[in-house]
């Protein structure tokens, strides 16, 4: 894919329907969280830093405050961002074609080895029979 598309996907644009399983591998990946996360920074640092240059140049404000309102702005935009990452990911794949809920359900079936693994250790050593 070319480096103006990514670009483009990062900060918020939708991409052409043959990508959609470049989509799909992005939000199911090993490292889809942190993907998630720099999106949500390149979509929500602009924002802010519009916002905290208004305060200043626009309204007069002091720049202390308009820092402190700005990062108010990026902390909490980032938050929720985060709070509803996997909610957010499984309705950009409606956007693709997908069904609702493949994201999640993607992630489950990549790591149900691994969750398998981790609770037969778990078990061992936490439900065993005493009797």
């Amino acid at each position: 894919m070319n480096p103006a598309l990514k670009v483009w996907y990062y900060a918020g644009g939708r991409l052409p329907q043959r990508y959609r399983q470049f989509v799909y591998d992005d939000v199911t990946g090993p490292k889809w969280l942190l993907r998630f996360t720099v999106r949500s920074l390149v979509q929500v640092t602009p924002l802010t830093t519009v916002i905290a240059l208004a305060l200043v140049f626009g309204l007069g404000s002091p720049w202390p405050l308009a820092i402190a309102c700005g990062a108010l702005g990026f902390v909490v935009g980032l938050y929720f961002a985060l709070s509803y990452a996997p909610e957010s990911v499984d309705h950009r794949l409606t956007k693709y074609g997908y069904p609702r809920g493949t994201a999640t359900q993607g992630r489950r079936d990549r790591n149900a080895v691994q969750d398998r693994e981790k609770q037969a250790k778990y078990d061992a050593v936490w439900r065993r029979s005493e009797g």
